[in-house]
């Protein structure tokens, strides 16, 4: 009896060793899939900001010249 409790508990060991070595990889993956998100999310913003200020430039020249007549 002793030795099926022993020998189970050596194969959950390995199995839990599996696992965190599992979970240790996701982790790591998943803190570079941040990383990279991270810069991409920066560079939207810039390019909508961009965006903003020359339709807002382009909508105050068109309304200057559409006032101006």
């Amino acid at each position: 009896m002793s030795k099926d409790i022993s020998k189970y508990r050596d194969e959950v060991m390995t199995h839990l060793k599996y696992i965190k070595e599992r979970v240790d990889s996701n982790h790591k993956h998943l803190r570079e899939l941040n990383g990279r998100v991270r810069k991409t999310e920066s560079s939207i913003s810039w390019m909508k900001g961009i965006g903003t200020t020359v339709t807002f430039m382009l909508g105050t020249l068109f309304a200057w010249f559409k006032f101006d007549k």
